[in-house]
């Protein structure tokens, strides 16, 4: 039985979803952010050495990582909500499957970064310089960046639904966290209507619904 190591609020969310989609059974171990400092609590350095999840348990099996937990978990599956090798879905796969944490997290993670420097409590003296040079790289590097990423892939649904194609497979499933994430810090909404029409389809779909009813209630920190 598959033991999914679940934090609040983290990507491992997009693990309890692909299993419900691939109707695997599973157990969900979780566990709390720390309060005060919103990190990932010690518990989880005895599962896996970087104490940080998503991690999952299958047998004498422990696999972190986000991407090569869905790798696995689709191989399990006999590759369901993969395209057949060889086709330009699953090119189309393959790279997307990649892009999400390699090109898209990133500069949304910067951005949480930079922000929480801006509201973070210092010396008076401190405040305006730290916010100075937050509000530079903010304006100058890492909004830029992120708004070229949503323009690229708002064009790459011009003529699919899917990020691989016609059908839905895991590489939506991995592009679920930072399109949520862009959602609340990028201004998404407004600016990509057939990414927030992409949004709003996963949000229908009733595995993903089943995974928040396993899960918790799920909102991306910042």
């Amino acid at each position: 039985m598959i033991t999914v190591h679940h934090l609040e609020n983290s990507r491992s969310q997009r693990v309890l979803w692909l299993l419900e989609e691939l109707e695997q059974p599973y157990v969900v171990q979780r566990y709390a952010r720390d309060p005060k400092t919103s990190l990932a609590p010690p518990e989880l350095l005895a599962v896996h050495p970087l104490g940080k999840s998503p991690v999952i348990s299958d047998g004498d099996l422990t696999i972190a990582e986000t991407g090569a937990i869905v790798e696995y978990l689709v191989d399990k599956a006999g590759g369901r909500l993969r395209p057949a090798p060889g086709t330009a879905e699953h090119r189309r796969y393959t790279y997307w499957l990649h892009f999400a944490e390699g090109s898209a997290m990133p500069p949304l993670v910067m951005a949480l970064v930079f922000r929480r420097i801006k509201s973070t409590r210092m010396p008076f003296f401190a405040k305006p310089i730290a916010r100075a040079i937050a509000d530079k790289v903010l304006g100058n590097f890492v909004m830029p960046n992120i708004e070229r990423q949503l323009d690229f892939m708002e064009s790459e649904l011009a003529s699919r639904p899917w990020f691989a194609g016609s059908e839905f497979s895991a590489a939506d499933v991995m592009m679920s966290f930072p399109l949520e994430a862009a959602s609340t810090r990028a201004g998404l909404q407004t600016r990509c209507p057939r990414l927030a029409a992409w949004l709003a389809r996963i949000h229908e779909r009733p595995a993903y619904r089943r995974a928040l009813e396993r899960g918790g209630p799920f909102s991306l920190l910042g």
